[in-house]
């Protein structure tokens, strides 16, 4: 029988992750081209023979998304497979007719054919949209498992930018490590907290050997989800992180919405910003779809290093890149800091923004008075840096993750903004936690 001609469209990610546990060594299929999209520069190259199996002596090319209906009719594509995640359903059935129209089949592969079994207990946590505060859940999450004196390592979601051979399986343990394995500024935002706790973190391309190195010094595997994607492991303990910024986004957006009715815990974020009407269309979302789910109510806290220098300043505010971006959101932690201590002015960037860094603002209309912290390259974090200080701030507010100023010289003072995660209803996740380790006893 024939195998099929199949096109896999992502992001150097979850497509890569598709590949290697369903179509990799799979005769009954050939993958011709993977497609790329979201993140700059990554498309052009190819996914290496050492990653793609004895099928693919050559590798397999990756196009820009843009060249879809000619890759399906010059390569006689049977299947199209969509394999990237927080992006709207409309987005998924445009794209859709998108394969369609050129003749191939549209397939979205689900978790039973894409997860990987651990020998060790498995806690995920995944959200709705990017920016609703995995990240902090994650480390809330930690910290109480150490608390308890459990052994965790952290495997996150992947962001594969680089040498895809040299970043098969990564082990981070230490700040030389990020720099070992050329850290984009994304990837260390999600790392640092992590390691700063003595935490170590996996990440990669090749997720089943990331998993059986994992497995070999803990006692729980954490998953640190991406974007709003499902998790690559068969979970335990499925917690999802909603946002009532965008109540509604948990049934409108893929694949969060799989993530929102599959959790074993909804975490409704940013309670102490988020208007009352909003929270409670999540809360009957949560009923309308998911109601064995627990909920558990928290706020995100926010601190301010030094807020006395921002107070009557003209303040340009940079954000974590990618909440803002394919994100979506306007605002983040440095915006609201912004505003609560008092800045004079907040600097629209977008004048002073050069090469990538404005050519992002092209795509992202809705970005204003806020400055993503793009840096997929030396390039791009030069072209931050060069941003910043054609900036005509009296103080930066740096609202991502990581302390940005390792990484770029800028000539104005810096304040840095920190917000963690704090639950406020009756039901906490230490509770949560306490009960599912009996489980495992």
């Amino acid at each position: 029988m024939k195998s099929k001609n199949v096109v896999i469209m992502g992001a150097a990610g979850r497509d890569f992750h598709n590949f290697n546990v369903y179509y990799r060594n799979n005769p009954d299929y050939n993958v011709v081209a993977f497609t790329a999209t979201q993140i700059p520069d990554i498309h052009g190259r190819k996914y290496p023979y050492e990653l793609a199996g004895r099928l693919y002596p050559d590798g397999i090319p990756i196009y820009s998304e843009d060249e879809l209906e000619k890759i399906i009719k010059k390569d006689k594509v049977d299947d199209v497979v969509f394999a990237y995640s927080d992006v709207s359903h409309n987005h998924v059935m445009h794209s859709a007719s998108r394969a369609h129209s050129a003749g191939a089949n549209f397939i979205l592969l689900g978790p039973n054919s894409t997860m990987i079994k651990s020998e060790k207990p498995v806690i995920s946590i995944c959200a709705v949209r990017t920016g609703s505060g995995k990240s902090q859940t994650s480390r809330r999450v930690s910290k109480i498992l150490l608390d308890l004196g459990k052994k965790v390592v952290v495997i996150r979601h992947p962001m594969p930018y680089g040498d895809l051979v040299k970043q098969r399986c990564q082990r981070f343990e230490n700040y030389e490590d990020l720099d070992k394995y050329e850290c984009t500024v994304e990837e260390r935002e999600e790392y640092e907290p992590h390691i700063e706790r003595g935490i170590v973190v996996y990440a990669g391309v090749d997720y089943e050997e990331i998993l059986r190195n994992a497995e070999k010094e803990t006692e729980i595997i954490l998953w640190d989800g991406g974007n709003n994607d499902f998790p690559f492991y068969f979970t335990d303990l499925h917690i999802v992180v909603a946002d009532p910024h965008r109540s509604g986004h948990e049934l409108l957006y893929h694949p969060g919405e799989t993530n929102f009715r599959m959790a074993d815990v909804i975490i409704i974020n940013k309670t102490d910003t988020a208007t009352s009407d909003k929270i409670i269309n999540v809360q009957e979302n949560i009923k309308s779809v998911n109601s064995k789910a627990k909920v558990v109510f928290a706020e995100s806290p926010i601190s301010i290093d030094n807020p006395e220098l921002i107070k009557d300043k003209k303040a340009l505010v940079i954000e974590d890149g990618p909440t803002l971006t394919h994100g979506g959101m306007s605002f983040g932690a440095g915006f609201i800091a912004a505003q609560r201590a008092e800045a004079r002015e907040i600097i629209d960037p977008r004048p002073y923004a050069v090469g990538s860094i404005k050519d992002i603002y092209n795509k992202y209309t809705h970005l204003e008075k806020i400055l993503p912290a793009m840096g997929y390259g030396d390039e791009q974090v030069r072209e931050l840096e060069q941003t910043i200080n054609n900036s005509p701030c009296e103080v930066v507010i740096v609202g991502t993750p990581i302390n940005l100023l390792k990484l770029i010289k800028i000539d104005k003072p810096a304040v840095k903004v920190k917000y963690e995660l704090k639950e406020v209803g009756d039901l906490t996740l230490e509770q949560i936690l306490k009960q599912f380790l009996k489980n495992f006893k």
